[in-house]
């Protein structure tokens, strides 16, 4: 086999499993998540972000919540997007490019329902994020809006550490 041939075939074969690579971006409703977050109580605080590629402080913020998972080994950070089907094979570019090493959500219900299932507080205003206790699972601080690193610390390690 000429050298050209090998390079060739080694080629398409790197080019193959690339392609391969797949981001699982999963349907959740607010039931669903509720009941995911109350699966990590007493093993890990949860982080949960509501983001979309529309959201200019979401696209900022979401390499910090990549970094957070890494950083705090507690804690279990979900990740839903809310942009419309269309969108998905995007999002899932978007999500590879972030180098996302776990499953992602998309929301799959309706608007009103999923913001009242989620906290009746939410106004619906994106990023949105909850903070659930490791050692109990209620909710310990929600906000709207990108926030600063140190905001997602200072209550990612009340959510660890509270008895609450």
């Amino acid at each position: 086999m000429n050298q050209t041939l090998k390079i060739f075939i080694y080629s398409l074969f790197v080019f193959i499993i690339i392609s391969c690579e797949k981001v699982d971006l999963l349907p959740i409703t607010s039931e669903d998540l509720i009941e995911k977050v109350a699966t990590f109580k007493d093993e890990k605080a949860v982080l949960v972000n509501v983001w979309a590629l529309y959201c200019k402080p979401c696209i900022e913020e979401f390499p910090m919540l990549i970094d957070l998972r890494k950083k705090f080994y507690d804690l279990e950070v979900i990740l839903i997007n809310v942009d419309f089907e269309e969108e998905f094979e995007e999002v899932k570019n978007f999500l590879k490019k972030q180098n996302l090493e776990s499953v992602s959500y998309i929301k799959r219900q309706n608007d009103e329902e999923f913001i009242n299932g989620l906290n009746p507080n939410w106004s619906g205003s994106i990023p949105f994020t909850v903070i659930y206790a490791k050692k109990t699972g209620v909710v310990i601080d929600y906000w709207e809006g990108k926030k600063s690193f140190s905001k997602f610390k200072s209550s990612i390690e009340l959510a660890i550490n509270s008895e609450i």
